[in-house]
């Protein structure tokens, strides 16, 4: 199997009969072997009634996967990835908004050599205060702090060689941060323009508190992207901070008590210094018990802490 296009469908009965014939129209233009894997993700119309029927006209093609309640499209995207036996990985909204025909343009960019292909809505057809705006400030927001630097990270169409999806699993909101996890394994990463629709039928899932979940996800994706294998930094670095304020804070009232006469006891500034030196020895403590954790995990699993992208010469051996 040549290609894998992964699709998350909730609610979308109106919209799913456009969308087969966008994709036959697209796919079967390609030279290529294909499939489409659509995740139900607990729809309450007759998405997945539409569903079954493309898939019993077309078995070659059409894989249906339905879950038994509405788990949310990072969750349907990882059963895709789950089942999916292509090379290439192409993800894809069910709404329409996306253009399935930039589908070949993405391919294209991909035998450059790119591993990973962003698309990005740069006229995007949405509310400009309540999606694009919100949007903007994640954006970014994820890019500096990832320092992987897209225009549109939520934007779902994207086209990703199978082997830099591999390693990692997908929870909450994260399937946006996906080009994050396959930098993090050295993934070339591009991204090109791509058409945006205004949606046509249905109507959004997606209101301004994804924002908030967003954001809180991105703390989670900085952790695993830059501490996962060196805990110690953050939880180390954090407690040196914590113990230097507070040696130089005790350094303060010693010089203070000592050639002014002021009590030492007394100042708040004691307390504090007091605190913040049991906190930093506490995180340090916590990250040497984070490092033994890694350490447990990587090993148990025979994990390795580097991802290799080609070999010359040279045969797989596995060590004991």
């Amino acid at each position: 199997m040549n290609l894998s296009l992964i699709i998350p469908v909730y609610n979308e009965q109106d919209t799913l009969p456009h969308l087969f014939d966008a994709i036959y129209q697209t796919m079967n233009s390609l030279d290529q072997s294909w499939e489409v894997i659509l995740v139900d993700d607990g729809s309450r119309d007759d998405s997945l009634v539409i569903l079954k029927e493309f898939a019993q006209k077309d078995t070659q093609h059409i894989r249906v996967i339905s879950f038994r309640r509405n788990f949310g499209q990072t969750a349907a995207i990882a059963a895709g990835l789950d089942y999916a036996q292509g090379e290439i990985i192409i993800l894809l909204d069910a709404d329409m908004q996306n253009d399935p025909a930039d589908i070949p343009l993405m391919l294209a960019k991909l035998d450059e050599g790119y591993d990973l292909v962003s698309g990005w809505r740069k006229f995007r057809k949405d509310n400009a205060i309540t999606r694009n705006f919100p949007s903007m400030i994640a954006n970014w927001l994820i890019s500096r702090v990832t320092g992987v630097h897209l225009h549109d990270y939520g934007c779902t169409l994207k086209a990703y060689r199978r082997d830099v999806l591999e390693g990692f699993r997908l929870y909450g909101e994260m399937h946006r941060f996906i080009p994050v996890f396959a930098h993090s394994v050295g993934a070339k990463i591009t991204e090109m323009p791509v058409r945006h629709h205004a949606r046509k039928y249905g109507k959004t899932k997606y209101g301004l508190e994804r924002t908030l979940k967003v954001v809180l996800d991105l703390f989670t994706v900085k952790f695993l992207v830059s501490y996962s294998s060196k805990p110690i930094y953050l939880f180390g670095g954090t407690g040196a901070i914590l113990m230097i304020f507070s040696s130089i804070a005790m350094l303060y009232l010693l010089i203070r008590r000592l050639f002014f006469s002021i009590g030492v006891v007394g100042s708040p500034l004691f307390q504090m210094s007091g605190m913040f030196f049991i906190l930093g020895f506490q995180s340090m403590l916590m990250g040497l018990i984070a490092e033994l954790l890694v350490r447990t995990y990587h090993e148990s699993q025979s994990k390795m802490t580097y991802t290799i992208r080609t070999t010359v010469n040279l045969e797989h051996e596995t060590r004991d």
